[in-house]
């Protein structure tokens, strides 16, 4: 992680691009404008008031989409939502994209495939740029996931998380956000189906700095116990679609329900990303059972999001 200063101006490209005091920084800021969201459904104060943020979206998106443009609209700017036939690859070269929308805009978002496209806009373009997903990370997932732990929990300390399935970008993300906090991430996943050796080398050396620990296995059942927070997501992300039944065959002791939770122990809770796939990764009984952070996880996405636009572009 890097060392701590203002965020003004700054790219998130990785969790890793934050210090620890600016995730605490991010969670306070969240933690006030949620607060102040559900009592009123309005901010006193419009802090981005004539700010105005593109969206390049190479990817489908419901919460991502709804949370930025929302969040946007509700602190006082405005978001312009490019999809995936207006920008970038054949009509337009990265660069000049970069190049055109930071005279245009004061920040971007991009979601897209590969994760070279995002570092390639923000190498280019002197206004800010956020990931708002790549194949290899989805830091914006985990700071809401992160942030909704430590609401339900009270605190990081101690806390257990157990990731069920596949080692892909949300995995990627929360590991390298909880390591540098402190926390325990494991991840339960099939043989081949592994994180990126280049993360786990990065989230192992966060975790002995912060005391963190990192613990794989193929057994979900033995890998849960203990754990707070028993996480999932779909077996098949986007881009995968061919895979999809040898996914299915890979990864079906891998479905979260409610055997799995009472291994997990007592007050264990269930989380998602988002969009599940209900029957196959989790079950309905659990998404919409009392164990489960789901949909709360889900709103977080929106003021974990406006917290962070407000500590990259609000005036000081």
């Amino acid at each position: 992680m890097t060392t701590s200063g203002s965020l003004r101006g700054r790219d998130l490209i990785s969790v890793a691009d934050l210090s620890a005091p600016e995730v605490v920084r991010i969670f306070s800021t969240t933690e006030r404008l949620k607060t102040e969201f559900r009592a009123t459904r309005r901010h006193a104060q419009l802090p981005l008031a004539g700010r105005t943020l593109a969206m390049l979206f190479q990817k489908p998106s419901l919460r991502t989409r709804v949370t930025f443009e929302a969040g946007m609209a509700q602190l006082g700017g405005a978001a312009i939502y490019l999809p995936e036939d207006s920008v970038m690859g054949a009509r337009e070269a990265v660069r000049d994209v970069a190049r055109n929308l930071e005279r245009f805009v004061d920040a971007i978002v991009a979601r897209t495939g590969p994760h070279e496209v995002v570092v390639e806009l923000a190498a280019q373009a002197s206004i800010p740029v956020i990931n708002g997903l790549t194949l290899r990370e989805h830091p914006c997932q985990a700071l809401a996931d992160v942030f909704t732990i430590r609401e339900h929990l009270g605190s990081l300390d101690g806390a257990v998380v157990t990731f069920i399935g596949d080692g892909n970008n949300v995995f990627h993300s929360l590991v390298l956000l909880g390591a540098a906090l402190g926390m325990e991430i494991r991840l339960a996943h099939p043989p081949r189906y592994g994180p990126d050796e280049q993360i786990v080398t990065r989230a192992q050396a966060l975790a002995a700095a912060s005391g963190g620990r990192l613990v794989f296995g193929d057994d979900p059942m033995t890998l849960v116990a203990g754990s707070a927070i028993v996480y999932t997501d779909a077996w098949t992300s986007m881009g995968q679609e061919a895979e999809s039944e040898a996914r299915r065959d890979a990864f079906a002791g891998y479905r979260v329900d409610d055997a799995l939770l009472d291994a997990a122990g007592p007050g264990a809770m269930a989380m998602h990303c988002l969009p599940a796939h209900r029957g196959e990764e989790i079950t309905s009984a659990v998404m919409d059972g009392d164990r489960s952070l789901i949909f709360e996880q889900s709103e977080n996405r929106l003021h974990a999001q406006k917290a962070l636009l407000v500590e990259l572009l609000a005036d000081a």
